[in-house]
């Protein structure tokens, strides 16, 4: 198979996980505290993480990638998690799902930015069309209902973005798994002791279904899909796969709906086939340059040590 459409698939994949993460955020948070979520399910990821790389006996990341290192953590270990825990307290998975069509917009500007790719011209006017769909009806539907929410989302996403970017970048060197791996581990530090001060008063107050949206969040959330994803940016190029997430709206509205049984309106159906009709025009002006194939078949293919 051609590498960059595998890079396709693989950001395909990790979309479809992705989906997932607000409406199991929605549901552990009424029973968990913000905080608590967002450092336990890093911590538990942190310690697959680290497990993970020891069993299969990973090189260490060079010091100069513990800066990128350091940014992926605080865009995707603690920054996104913990903004969209608090802002799922003042709107439901329904509402802050639709701000994640903004994520592709973010993710090709820090594209840009940190890993030097240079879209076509035509291609921002797709992924901008998107952007500015889901910012219309935000500003329509969800400002009004909560600035605390809709604010803490737009954060969770500039946040996001960044991580995303930065770990795509890396990955083309260390590999797609080890960056996210190597990030967790980076934060436990952080990540283990903290959860302890933040700890439920009783466990016995919390519902089977906040459990197993922890465990969703922590094992799927914060680790297998990472695994895909940074795979797919490395290979099909950051600005290109990133317009993927344009996607996630509709299979998160979708689960919301069938598990969360909240209401999903028509403006929010409307918005959300706009922004995927907008992934064609964005995927066929988006070019990889090749290099995130050659660099990271090259980090697969590197010994262990």
């Amino acid at each position: 198979m051609d590498r960059t459409k595998e890079g396709w698939i693989s950001g395909f994949v990790g979309v479809l996980i992705f989906s997932g993460s607000l409406p199991a955020t929605r549901v552990a948070v009424a029973d968990f505290d913000p905080l608590f979520l967002t450092l336990a399910r890093a911590c538990i990821a942190g310690v697959l993480g680290a497990i993970l790389l020891l069993i299969l006996r990973q090189k260490r990341p060079d010091r100069a990638d513990l800066p990128s290192l350091g940014i992926v953590s605080l865009g995707v270990v603690i920054g996104f998690p913990l903004l969209t825990a608090l802002a799922l307290r003042h709107i439901t998975s329904a509402q802050s799902i639709v701000f994640i069509g903004l994520l592709p917009l973010t993710t090709a500007i820090f594209g840009v930015m940190r890993g030097g790719e240079r879209p076509h011209p035509a291609f921002w006017i797709f992924s901008g069309l998107g952007g500015c769909l889901v910012a219309g009806f935000s500003l329509r539907h969800g400002y009004s209902a909560s600035p605390t929410g809709d604010l803490l989302m737009l954060g969770a996403i500039l946040l996001c973005g960044l991580g995303y970017a930065e770990g795509a970048k890396l990955s083309r060197r260390l590999g797609g798994w080890q960056v996210i791996s190597w990030a967790l581990v980076l934060s436990l530090p952080v990540t283990a002791p903290l959860p302890l001060l933040t700890w439920p008063a009783s466990l016995s107050v919390v519902a089977l279904p906040a459990w197993l949206g922890l465990a969703y969040v922590s094992l799927f959330s914060m680790l297998i899909g990472f695994v895909f994803w940074y795979r797919g940016l490395a290979l099909g190029g950051i600005a290109g796969v990133g317009q993927l997430q344009l996607l996630q709206p509709f299979f998160g509205l979708t689960l919301s709906a069938v598990l969360l049984q909240e209401a999903v309106a028509w403006p929010m159906i409307a918005v959300t086939v706009g922004v995927i009709l907008c992934v064609a025009g964005a995927k066929h002006f988006a070019k990889s340059d090749g290099k995130g194939v050659a660099l990271i078949a090259k980090a697969e293919a590197s010994p262990r040590s």
